[in-house]
């Protein structure tokens, strides 16, 4: 029994590293504020890509939506520099998915994409779409 107990307490304490070292691990600007020249609009595995017509107020219409989306920070860019990254976390964990949102060639290019893992159960690509419906 004393065997079992130690071996759940160091269990619970793991989760509660992994759980401390996912919400206070730094997210470096240099990492995760880009936007690859390859991108192609789809979903895949962690991230999900969608490309819409750039209208003109595009860009700011979207910035307001998304600062009004819980659990959502500013990672860095602004509407004026025609690129924002965003972090959004999850509820549980507090796991990140970084969003960057641009003007590219007359349009907007948003890019989702989760740091830890290797799925997001498609969650990225709700989001996006989400955003989509409210612009």
């Amino acid at each position: 029994m004393y065997i079992l107990t130690r071996i759940i307490v160091v269990l619970v304490l793991a989760l509660i590293a992994l759980g401390v070292y996912v919400r206070l691990a730094p997210s470096y600007v240099e990492d995760w504020h880009n936007l690859p020249n390859e991108l192609e609009p789809g979903d895949g595995q962690g991230r999900a890509v969608r490309v819409v017509p750039d209208a003109g107020e595009t860009l700011e219409r979207l910035d307001a939506i998304i600062r009004d989306t819980p659990r959502t920070t500013v990672l860095a860019g602004s509407v004026d520099e025609g690129m924002i990254t965003y972090i959004t976390r999850s509820a549980l964990w507090g796991f990140p998915d970084y969003t960057t949102v641009a003007r590219r060639d007359g349009q907007i290019v948003l890019y989702g994409r989760l740091r830890f893992g290797k799925s997001d159960m498609g969650v990225n690509a709700k989001r996006l779409d989400g955003w989509l419906a409210q612009l």
